[in-house]
């Protein structure tokens, strides 16, 4: 058995035992290295190496989080959350109670999309903005597996399509970069407008899944217990902003984005977006502290998650198992192009899985990929597609992946969401799928 697929399934074995993510992929890194007959002391080696890369996401996820929780300071997300639980506890007709079911749902999407584009906090706006409407969505017997399909979709779909904000990340410096790289010395060469259009059909399997997920598989109602009425008591507390404050509100989020565009880095923006909610009076300054660390405290488990995730890669690419994997499936293959297309992508999921990002599988599987590609006679737009939709597989699914690591960090506040159980295996199931079905069919149109 090759060794990545041995440690991936190490690694979804122990999540669905309930161990800690973070042990999990640390042991199925031990496991998978051992197998490829690396040495303990190569492993541990590997893995130290490979847990740099993770720093630097786990400190920008830190200092958005502190901007998220200095946006919450400043009584925004109190005041959405108590409207709109005020105006769903004086209707209980079942009519205006769907409705709202399906304003809550198009909302989180709205908001999800922002999160990548115009508003640069990634998840860190879950764990503020989900756990108020917690009680709301009791109030409805929504299932709260609908909602981590729903946040999941939201926060891939933008990257996926949208050369802004994370999308110009992910669609031009990495996979158009990526496949440039690669097929440069080999006649291939693919432009940042082709991008978007070529990851169009992949994300209409996205949307296929998020229907099927909140008009089929988890559409009757579920009962989850009630903590308190606090949070229904609570509407009647509303708070109150000047346009002032919501002049500084809206500047800070503007700001964050711009130094964001501009410098291509979040850490600076989610710091400069702290700074103008720090220095305009939104919350007193000698609460600075203890909001910044408020914020990192609540990423910190995202963060280590994400760390131990680069280490795992970083054990996965010593090892030398994925080419091996690649050229192990080829025997598969022989001269049909279709053939190709489909075990592209479903050697990307493995892969996806056990690394949790498709921003950081991309660079790795294109060197491999694109020359395959070329000489199955995939068109540019075809490559685009494969590439990109064998890194997208897996990101939705994979438990050390911050799509469903964000949705968990809110909808969990009660105790109520299990990670594997209702974030992992229902995104995995209503996205991967579509997602190998419409991004081969994309190979063989385009």
């Amino acid at each position: 058995m090759n060794a990545i697929v041995l440690a991936i399934l190490v690694m979804v074995a122990l999540c669905l035992a309930r161990v800690s993510v973070v042990f999990s992929l640390v042991a199925a890194a031990l496991v998978g290295g051992l197998w490829a007959g690396m040495s303990v002391e190569q492993v541990i080696g590997a893995f130290n190496e490979g847990l740099g890369s993770g720093a630097t996401v786990a400190l920008a996820y830190a200092t958005l989080g502190a901007f998220a929780v200095a946006l919450s300071r400043t009584g925004i997300t109190d005041l959405v959350a108590s409207k709109a639980l005020g105006w769903v506890g004086s209707r209980r007709d079942p009519g205006q109670l769907s409705s709202v079911k399906w304003f809550m749902f198009g909302a989180l999407v709205i908001i999800g999309a922002a999160s990548g584009t115009v508003v640069p906090v990634h998840i860190a706006f879950i764990p503020i903005l989900v756990p108020p409407l917690l009680g709301l969505m009791s109030m409805l017997k929504l299932d709260r597996r609908a909602v981590a399909c729903v946040i999941t979709f939201s926060i891939t779909i933008m990257y996926m399509t949208t050369p802004v904000g994370f999308g110009t990340i992910f669609l031009n410096d990495i996979l158009t970069n990526s496949v440039n790289q690669a097929g440069n010395d080999l006649g291939m060469v693919v432009t940042p407008a082709m991008a978007p259009k070529a990851m169009l059909l992949p994300a209409l399997g996205m949307l296929l899944g998020l229907l099927v997920a909140v008009l089929f598989s988890y559409r009757r109602p579920r009962e989850y217990q009630q903590q308190t009425a606090a949070s229904v008591d609570s509407t009647k507390k509303q708070t109150r902003l000047s346009r002032k404050q919501l002049t500084m509100i809206v500047a800070a989020i503007l700001g964050a984005l711009i130094v964001q565009l501009m410098t291509g880095s979040m850490v600076l923006g989610g710091l400069l977006g702290f700074a103008l909610l720090s220095m305009n009076g939104l919350f007193k300054w000698k609460d600075q502290d203890d909001v910044f660390t408020q914020g990192m405290r609540l990423m910190a488990l995202v963060g280590f998650i994400m760390i131990a995730a680069s280490g795992f890669a970083g054990v996965m690419k010593a090892s030398g198992a994925i080419p091996e994997l690649v050229a192990g499936s080829g025997a598969l293959i022989g001269n049909s192009p279709a053939l190709a297309a489909l075990v592209m992508l479903l050697v990307g999921l493995f892969i996806t899985m056990g690394i949790g990002s498709s921003f950081s599988t991309i660079p790795i599987i294109a060197a491999i990929y694109v020359p395959l590609a070329i000489s199955f006679g995939f068109s540019p737009l075809a490559t685009l597609a494969l590439v990109g939709t064998a890194g997208a597989l897996g990101d939705a699914g994979s438990p050390a992946s911050d799509s469903t690591l964000g949705p968990t960090a809110g909808l969990n506040a009660d105790g109520q969401h299990d990670h594997i159980r209702d974030s992992v295996i229902p995104t995995f199931i209503h996205y991967n799928i579509p997602l190998v079905i419409f991004g081969w069919v994309a190979a063989q149109v385009l």
